[in-house]
């Protein structure tokens, strides 16, 4: 018997004992995992500034010595909420950005009403933004603002940038930002106008629940979430992949409701006809043209996102006017880009740097 062999063999007791105490962590930690809570997200400390229907605007205190001296709107996607951008000490992107000297506010969402199934695509972009823009103008004393639209929040974001270009906004973040609809392949097929009656859905059900907009989402990749548990299972040893497990898992089957109303524009308009990406869209009456954009631009995009496609995003910068504008693309999904230790590797160095120069 060679050497090689006999270690080996030596090497089996130890590799079995690892395995049955491995064996006997998960079992504990799985009866702990059932029966605790997950960990607090959304600590940072802040303050509320404006509460009004299904909109909240939050001020993050600032912390560091020196302030940059345009504030900062983060304006959240309205299917999500904003804790996956303030997880736990040390992963909290709002933590390293007012650690970093910025003044941070941010747009939130909470569920629509059943009143307020009414609510229209021009309520969020010519009624929420503008009135926080407005708050933040007042909390911070100055004019200029930057805007850091997150998914959706992006879309809103470009919309309000394009109608008001002439307006407040000092620099535009997009964030894993959809533009050509269409391109969203099974969410475009969802909505198929051929089999599907927004109309008669809207006129049925009001909002649009969260279990119909989180089974859209989980049809992209419909065995993850079996992967992703029997992951949890064979790591449940580990307390540091569960906490992870946990926040993230909490936050993306957190979905919020969508207003009735809302949710029939964003079928017709984009993923029907794709009048952002065709130049068609308008907004209460306000044509949007993206080319009259003409403040800095940065759009992040990921390599690996399901949710949002490169070539669904790939156009936000060809189409703004603006002449300082640059596209980068991250290792990560949609949600990694922003959140977890690949974020803070990547997109929060970067976005720091693009930030400092333009927010003086």
């Amino acid at each position: 018997m060679s050497d090689t062999t006999a270690s080996d063999l030596g090497a089996i007791p130890a590799r079995i004992q690892s395995e049955i105490q491995r064996a006997i962590q998960r079992s504990i930690k799985g009866v702990e995992y059932f029966s605790s809570s997950g960990p607090a997200l959304g600590l940072t400390p802040k303050d509320v500034l404006s509460v009004r229907g299904t909109m909240n605007l939050y001020h993050y205190r600032p912390v560091a010595d020196e302030i940059y001296r345009v504030p900062i709107l983060i304006v959240m996607a309205t299917t999500n909420r904003g804790y996956i951008l303030d997880l736990v000490r040390g992963q909290s992107f709002v933590e390293f950005l007012i650690q970093r000297g910025y003044d941070v506010f941010m747009l939130d969402w909470t569920p629509p009403r059943p009143e307020e199934k009414s609510l229209r695509m021009e309520d969020y972009v010519l009624d929420f933004i503008p009135d926080c823009i407005r708050h933040v103008q007042q909390e911070s004393g100055e004019k200029d603002v930057t805007v850091i639209g997150y998914c959706f929040g992006g879309v809103l974001s470009l919309l309000y940038g394009s109608i008001f270009h002439d307006g407040p906004i000092k620099n535009l973040v997009c964030l894993t930002t959809p533009i050509d609809f269409h391109e969203m392949k099974l969410f475009a097929n969802f909505a198929d106008r051929r089999y599907f009656d927004v109309d008669r859905l809207v006129d049925s059900v009001g909002n649009m629940p969260p279990e119909m907009i989180l089974s859209s989402f989980e049809m992209l990749r419909p065995v993850s979430r079996a992967v992703s548990q029997v992951q949890l299972w064979e790591k449940m040893w580990s307390d540091d992949y569960v906490k992870s497990y946990r926040m993230f898992d909490r936050w993306a089957t957190d979905i919020l409701p969508l207003s009735g109303e809302y949710f029939r524009c964003m079928t017709k308009e984009l993923f029907w006809d794709n009048k952002i990406y065709k130049g068609t869209m308008s907004v209460g009456g306000h044509a949007v043209d993206l080319s009259k954009i003409k403040v800095p631009v940065l759009h992040a995009v990921a390599e690996h996102d399901h949710i949002v496609p490169y070539d669904s995003a790939r156009h936000v910068i060809k189409m703004v006017g603006s002449e300082d504008k640059e596209e980068v693309m991250l290792k990560g999904g949609h949600v990694s880009l922003v959140a977890g230790p690949n974020a803070i590797k990547r997109l929060w160095p970067k976005l720091d740097s693009w930030l400092g120069g333009r927010s003086i």
